[in-house]
C-alpha cells in the first residue's frame, strides 16, 4: 500500500513539474500572453484536468511558476536571515550589492524580463499576487537599512525605486530594441559595468548624504 501511494505522491509531482516547465517554455518563447491552456496542455503532454487538480486555476499554475523565477519572493528566506543577522547592522555595502546581485539577475533571467513587460503591459490577479509579495520583501529591506536615514530628508526607497525602474528599462531596451540608450551599449560587458558602477556611486552617494545630516553622538 505505502508502495503505491508513494508511486502516486511522484507521479503528482513528475506532472506538476512537466505544467511548470511548459509554462516557463512557453513564457520564454512566446511571452505571457502565449500562455493559453490548450498549450499548456500540449505542451506538458498531460490532461489539462491535472491542472485543476494539481493548482486549482491556470492562474495558480502561473503564479507558482513566477514565484521559482522571481527574484525577490526567492530572496524571502533570505530577508529572514537578514532580520535575525543584521537588524542595527544593514549598510551601505549590503544595499549596493543588493542592487547589484538584483541587476545581474534581472539581466541575466529571461523569465523575469519577461514578467515585468507583462506587469506594465496589463492587470492580472497572478500580477497583482506577486507584486505584493515584492512589496513585502522589499519592506524587510527598507526597515533594516532606515536607521542610516532616520532624522535625514533622504529617501531611501524614492532612490531604490528609480534604480531598479531604470535597471527594467535599460535591460529590456538592450534586449528587445537591441539599440544604444545615451550612447551606452548595456549588452555590452563594457555598457554593463559602467551602469553597475553609477548604481554603486549612487547608493554610496545617498548614505554619505544622510551620514552628513546625522546629529552626531555627545
Amino acid at each position: 500500500m505505502a508502495r503505491k501511494y508513494d508511486g502516486a505522491l511522484k507521479n503528482k509531482e513528475i506532472t506538476k513539474l512537466k505544467l511548470l516547465d511548459a509554462v516557463g517554455q512557453i513564457i520564454r518563447s512566446d511571452g505571457y500572453s502565449g500562455l493559453k491552456l490548450v498549450k499548456i496542455e500540449k505542451i506538458a503532454g498531460v490532461n489539462r484536468k491535472l491542472i485543476y487538480d494539481y493548482f486549482g486555476t491556470v492562474n495558480n499554475l502561473i503564479e507558482t511558476y513566477v514565484k521559482t523565477k522571481d527574484y525577490w519572493v526567492i530572496f524571502a528566506a533570505e530577508a529572514e536571515r537578514l532580520v535575525r543577522e543584521k537588524s542595527g547592522d544593514f549598510g551601505k555595502k549590503d544595499s549596493q550589492n543588493q542592487l547589484l546581485d538584483y541587476f545581474d539577475y534581472f539581466n541575466a533571467n529571461v523569465d523575469m524580463q519577461q514578467f515585468v513587460l507583462w506587469q506594465v503591459s496589463e492587470n492580472s490577479p497572478v500580477i497583482s499576487e506577486v507584486c505584493e509579495e515584492r512589496e513585502e520583501i522589499g519592506s524587510i529591506l527598507f526597515k533594516l537599512a532606515d536607521y542610516n536615514f532616520k532624522d535625514t530628508d533622504v529617501d531611501l526607497r524614492a532612490t531604490v525605486a528609480l534604480l531598479i525602474g531604470g535597471i527594467y528599462f535599460l535591460v529590456l531596451h538592450a534586449k528587445k530594441a537591441n539599440s544604444l540608450f545615451c550612447e551606452i551599449d548595456v549588452s555590452s560587458q563594457e555598457g554593463i559595468t559602467r551602469i553597475k558602477n553609477v548604481i554603486f556611486r549612487v547608493i554610496d552617494d545617498t548614505y554619505n548624504h544622510a551620514g552628513k545630516q546625522k546629529k552626531p553622538i555627545k
